[in-house]
């Protein structure tokens, strides 16, 4: 059994030692110690908050912040050495705050502050520059796929429902329906980071402060836009990191969809794009293959986002209020969930602004019977209701099979009059690629302005 320790910021009510098993349990220093420059900062504040109510002095002041400055230099330059008694960030930095200054004055950081607001302040500084981080780098690789879309906007190729094909579209097209989702991830990001940024510091353990420590200024002193307006809710709100890993699971699941359609494309059969070799591996027994390693991670990583999302909120369904050591199982699949995320966003940059396109096997991809709807729009515009040309271009395609013909472009006028005299001859300009995208051209569409003007939208919104 480990021997009752007087480091510990809990221990002077227990005698008795702790079971060695228990202590690995309860320690959470392994993983919350990447949050060590937050925890800092926050002691930082909260001591000239304490200087503001006279519970600290000027001298005792100075002294506790050039010891934060030491042990900050410390964990940077990886020479911060931990001790057994460190079971978390928050206990290892006051240990060695007290080592530098003494103990006398380090023992006055904790004045009126518990783990509970403290972890929770931490953990929202850290969350608030991690997912400012995200938001810049996310928005690079919207941009990178935005330039994209304007350089190649003259490539054709199918667009596919149910995994066939259905009719031309653009490149630039696929390319912004992707960018279209990212950006709104991208909106969903600045408004969790609004809702992240309230800080929770001067709340004590549950009930509030005993002193009447200025929370307002230990708020705009952490850079937080405010502060969370009940004590209970303040210590015992994870609201932010089941919304941080909710964005995290949807954007996820959104780079999953975009690299699974690029796996396809990349293939032999669709021979569409072709990836970088700086973003593929080979066989180590078949040395003719390139396998798209970086998109199939991309899609298998979405997997352990989605099971974090799925572990935490089973913890925390049914914790009473307030504070519960449950509440501890929120960093890993928080942390874990960040730097996959971020880590994800600069492998598909990396992808995206080096993957080559096959233009000449997109267009050639591109089939007649895919018209076949045009065929249909062009009775219409005879005014010829569409449930009835719908079933006209039908037996249109029908006859071309039954002839063996390549396309219902095969189709010569006079067996296209024979299935429907209201056919002209002008009806042969509707088989022509170009001109079926081009005639889609209101909002969102895929003719060539109206894509240019979903990208140009999508530039401005990231602005």
């Amino acid at each position: 059994m480990s021997q009752p320790s007087e480091s510990k910021l809990w221990g002077g009510r227990f005698t008795g030692a702790t079971d060695p098993l228990m202590d690995l349990y309860n320690a959470s220093l392994p993983y919350d110690k990447i949050m060590y420059d937050a925890d800092l900062t926050g002691t930082k504040v909260y001591t000239e908050g304490l200087n503001k109510l006279g519970l600290i002095n000027k001298e005792e002041l100075t002294e506790i912040h050039k010891g934060l400055e030491i042990i900050r230099n410390e964990w940077k330059e990886d020479k911060f050495v931990e001790k057994p008694g460190d079971e978390d960030i928050h206990t290892a930095n006051e240990r060695r705050l007290g080592e530098l200054i003494g103990k006398h004055i380090a023992g006055k950081v904790h004045t009126g502050r518990s783990r509970n607001d403290q972890v929770a302040t931490d953990m929202r500084i850290f969350v608030r520059e991690r997912l400012i981080d995200l938001l810049e780098k996310l928005n690079t690789f919207i941009e990178t796929i935005l330039k994209r879309g304007e350089l190649e906007i003259d490539v054709l190729m199918p667009g596919y429902t149910h995994l066939q094909r259905a009719q031309p579209i653009r490149w630039s097209h696929w390319l912004s329906s992707y960018a279209t989702y990212f950006t709104e991830d991208y909106k969903r990001l600045q408004q969790i980071i609004t809702r992240v940024n309230q800080s929770p510091l001067g709340c004590g353990a549950l009930a509030g402060h005993p002193y009447g420590i200025d929370r307002e200024f230990l708020a705009k002193g952490l850079g937080f836009d405010g502060v969370i307006g009940n004590s209970l809710t303040a210590v015992s709100d994870r609201d932010f990191v089941a919304e941080t890993l909710f964005w995290s699971t949807l954007f996820m699941n959104h780079i999953s969809r975009f690299s699974e359609d690029l796996i396809i494309y990349s293939t032999a059969e669709f021979n569409f794009i072709k990836l970088a070799d700086a973003y593929s591996t080979g066989s180590s027994l078949m040395p003719q293959k390139k396998n798209p390693d970086s998109l199939e991670l991309l899609r298998g990583k979405s997997g352990r986002v989605f099971g974090g999302l799925a572990g935490f909120l089973m913890s925390i369904k049914s914790i009473p209020s307030t504070y519960n050591k449950d509440m501890q199982e929120d960093k890993e699949p928080l942390f874990d969930a960040l730097t996959t995320v971020e880590h994800s966003i600069l492998i598909a940059t990396g992808v995206v602004s080096t993957l080559k396109i096959n233009k000449e096997a997109m267009e050639n991809a591109l089939t007649m019977d895919m018209l076949a709807t045009d065929l249909a729009d062009y009775l219409v515009r005879k005014g010829v209701p569409f449930r009835e040309t719908h079933h006209i271009s039908g037996e249109c395609v029908s006859k071309a099979e039954k002839l063996n013909l390549s396309g219902i472009d095969k189709l010569s006028f006079e067996q296209l009059q024979e299935i429907d005299n209201r056919f002209d001859k002008d009806v042969m300009h509707v088989f022509d690629f170009e001109v079926s995208v081009e005639r889609r051209d209101a909002t969102g569409g895929t003719a060539k302005s109206a894509v240019l003007k979903q990208l140009q939208n999508l530039n401005q919104q990231l602005k």
